[in-house]
């Protein structure tokens, strides 16, 4: 009995980890957009990080849009630092869509004001 309790807790330890990450089905990953506009918001947190961009449209309305990248301990790997973006910064992100068409997307890179570009490592 006691051996039985311990495989099941060792199975539904191993397991919630797995069930807490999404899958990437929401984003055409088919598909790459570039979309350029201000950053309003990064967010440097775990298990994804997160920017915000504002993007005018032809109408004059601002739009923002929310993209998804990978952990901060992944785009640290790949030359991302906490300070790496900051709102107001004037950027242009390649990102893979979101399928719903709605304002959203996957991160590819990212082209910095001073040309620089970080990928979603």
């Amino acid at each position: 009995m006691l051996i039985r309790r311990l495989a099941i807790t060792a199975a539904l330890a191993f397991a919630a980890p797995a069930s807490a990450h999404h899958s990437f089905a929401m984003f055409d990953m088919q598909k790459t957009v570039t979309i350029s506009g201000t950053i309003a918001e990064f967010k440097w947190t775990n298990p994804h990080a997160w920017m915000h961009v504002d993007i005018a449209g032809s109408d004059g309305k601002v739009a923002t849009w929310a993209i998804e990248m990978t952990s901060p301990n992944n785009l640290v790997h790949g030359g991302w630092r906490r300070s790496s973006l900051k709102p107001g910064d004037k950027v242009s992100v390649d990102i893979h869509p979101l399928r719903n068409g709605k304002n959203g997307g996957s991160l590819v890179q990212v082209t910095l004001p001073d040309g620089t570009k970080l990928k979603n490592a």
